[in-house]
């Protein structure tokens, strides 16, 4: 009687995923790495001294993005910026351009690696440009105290920074396409949210300074703590809510045989922007800020004073291009033209909806109502931080945009451990099964 090895079945997708996890963790911590090393030439307490004062700047998002990266004038100064700005860009010029519309649409695979790749070029361009606008603007910072930034100013210095900030953001860009390559989840979104949460002691760090000087009270963090609780949940539930519309797949003979006749569904996400809306607000209400930093015109000065995140003109503006820029964003993204296009060559229709335009315009309302909830959900989560600093002076050093790309990459990442962790159990049966039929 021949012994039938039996393999690991469900182990094996488990060892997988271990193995998926530790490469994640490595690569991340390779970046974790990269934003504490300097570029040469940089007085680094100046450069901290300036940060401390242009908080509420586009530098202040901008190092948010890059993990603290630019605070540091680190390799990794420029974060994954530049590619989120080539991608937003290619998703622009694919809706104006024919030639990369029926890439994405029609030549699948190899036209979405050529996409990437455009992407990719993109991103070194715009590092180019950013990297040196950054060399530039650091030679005439200095700190509140008069101390220059830069020990020795010129061309040397631009052309090693530009090359260096370069140099590292493809690294990065490396970086977060291998960990979705042969890590778990996005890369790019994961490098983003390893950045934010890497500032969680420090935020922890001046809540308790705070209490322990008595200038905030129990009751006041524990209002925090149960709030941010609530928002969290309130989070979850928003992004995984969806407006369903039925689909009917109309019966049709082919021969002897019958095709058709199921009923699914189109899923409809309440927020189909994601976090795009809110970063592109912050950085155009936020620019007045950054070029009054550089200019001693009063004109500007005044302008940047009414544009403080802690005005109610900012607050007011900060919920109005959200709004213009969901609706802006998704109509970019979702064109319900497409989709009734698609449904009606499938044999597919909602019921009540004639095929066609009467279901493109069905869809456009739906999609409209729920992109207005979608942006006000948005624009409370964004705004409610500021609140909250403003009328009870608590320690909320994170706002709503960090929150959003935490709980959306969490939830992402978590989507495809369970997917991955199903994968497993069913090679695991199929494997059994197999086994079981040998034996027979």
């Amino acid at each position: 009687m021949k012994s039938v090895s039996i393999p690991k079945g469900v182990n094996v997708g488990m060892s997988e995923l271990k193995r998926k996890f530790l490469w994640t963790f490595l690569l991340l911590a390779v970046y974790r790495v990269g934003v504490h090393l300097p570029i040469p030439g940089v007085n680094g307490s100046a450069l901290a001294d300036f940060f401390a004062n242009a908080k509420n700047t586009l530098f202040g998002l901008f190092d948010m993005f890059s993990g603290g990266g630019l605070m540091n004038l680190s390799i990794f100064a420029l974060g994954i910026m530049p590619y989120i700005s080539a991608s937003i860009i290619l998703q622009l010029l694919t809706v104006v351009s024919p030639e990369l519309k029926r890439l994405s649409k029609e030549e699948g695979a190899a036209g979405r690696k050529k996409i990437t790749q455009y992407t990719r070029y993109g991103t070194v361009l715009i590092a180019l440009v950013q990297g040196l606008g950054i060399a530039v603007g650091v030679e005439s910072m200095s700190s509140p105290t008069g101390a220059p930034v830069v020990y020795a100013p010129g061309w040397a210095f631009r052309l090693v920074t530009v090359l260096t900030l370069t140099a590292g953001t493809v690294f990065v860009m490396w970086l977060g396409e291998k960990i979705t390559e042969r890590g778990i989840g996005n890369g790019i979104s994961l490098i983003i949210c390893a950045g934010i949460v890497a500032g969680l002691p420090s935020g922890i760090g001046k809540s308790y300074r705070l209490f322990a000087a008595g200038d905030v009270s129990l009751f006041i963090i524990l209002f925090i703590v149960i709030l941010m609780a609530a928002v969290l949940v309130g989070i979850v539930y928003m992004e995984r809510a969806q407006r369903r519309i039925p689909i009917h797949y109309a019966k049709r003979m082919v021969g002897r045989k019958m095709y058709g006749g199921q009923t699914s569904h189109l899923p409809l996400r309440i927020n189909t922007a994601g976090v795009i809306p809110p970063i592109f607000a912050s950085s155009i209400l936020m620019f007045p800020a950054t070029v009054a930093n550089f200019s001693q015109a009063e004109f500007l000065s005044g302008m940047a004073n009414y544009f403080r995140p802690d005005s109610v003109l900012y607050n007011l503006c900060f919920v109005g291009l959200i709004v213009f820029f969901c609706f802006f964003y998704t109509a970019i993204v979702f064109d319900p033209k497409d989709i009734a296009e698609n449904l009606k060559k499938q044999g597919a229709f909602v019921p009540g909806i004639r095929p066609g335009f009467k279901t493109n315009e069905y869809i456009d309302s739906v999609l409209t109502r729920l992109t207005l909830w979608g942006a006000l959900y948005i624009s409370g989560v964004c705004v409610l931080p500021m609140i909250l600093m403003l009328q009870f002076n608590t320690p909320f050093y994170y706002g709503g945009t960090s929150l959003l790309i935490v709980v959306g990459v969490s939830m992402d990442t978590m989507s495809q451990v369970q997917s991955h962790l199903i994968s497993g159990r069913y090679d695991g049966l199929l494997a059994k099964a197999r086994i079981k039929g040998r034996r027979d």
